[in-house]
């Protein structure tokens, strides 16, 4: 960062200095589309590794979306398994499996210009990312948010409380109390995450008079 950057940046954290706010994120949380996404992969290699199964969920004006679920799996070209005792999906499920470049075209019909809603986004994005340059399609560009960043927000900030620098989705579900029937399924996984979400927003809108969608990105 230069010079000139670090003193805008102190001048927006004095206040003196106002944050422009992109005006995609100048509307409400009710009035807000979330995809709330999960994927089950291989492994955890953003090279080598493959999307098995892209899960999502959508959740509008608090409500989560059971009649609109997207879940669709890949033909395996690259199979590991070691991975399968995570996910459980194995190469003669008898599933309907289709192309990655056919589940990736459906994802994004069903996306949108959506806000996109994960546990550690950055690898289901990344891995979506790669899978979209692998087949000639353009990247993602919607914004981003992750729970496990939103949900340290909401912690009683505190030298006498310990807390971890990382969250699983299972620290949420068991600290919302969550049902883990379905962990380690892309859709699942998704709809742990979309409770959890709602329970992070309903936290953090004490916080605010009115909770506007720029509020989830400071």
């Amino acid at each position: 960062m230069s010079l000139k950057e670090k003193f805008i940046q102190s001048l927006q954290i004095l206040g003196i200095l106002e944050v422009p706010i992109d005006e995609r994120l100048n509307c409400s949380i009710e009035s807000t589309r979330f995809v709330i996404l999960d994927t089950e992969t291989t492994g955890f290699n953003y090279t080598d590794d493959r999307i098995l199964c892209i899960g999502a969920i959508v959740l509008e004006n608090g409500v989560i979306d059971l009649q609109n679920v997207f879940e669709h799996y890949i033909d395996q070209e690259h199979f590991d398994k070691s991975s399968v005792q995570i996910h459980g999906i194995i190469r003669s499920d008898v599933l309907d499996h289709k192309s990655e470049i056919e589940v990736l075209q459906l994802f994004i019909d069903y996306l949108g210009d959506s806000v996109i809603v994960a546990h550690h986004t950055k690898f289901d994005v990344t891995m979506i990312n790669n899978a979209l340059e692998r087949n000639g399609l353009p990247k993602l560009t919607n914004k981003c948010l992750d729970t496990a960043v939103l949900y340290k927000r909401t912690l009683i900030k505190s030298n006498l409380l310990q807390h971890k620098d990382h969250y699983t989705l299972d620290d949420l579900a068991d600290k919302f109390d969550i049902s883990k029937k379905d962990r380690h399924t892309a859709v699942g996984d998704a709809y742990i995450t979309a409770i959890a979400f709602l329970k992070i927003l309903k936290k953090l809108k004490g916080k605010h008079e009115k909770m506007m969608l720029y509020h989830l990105f400071r």
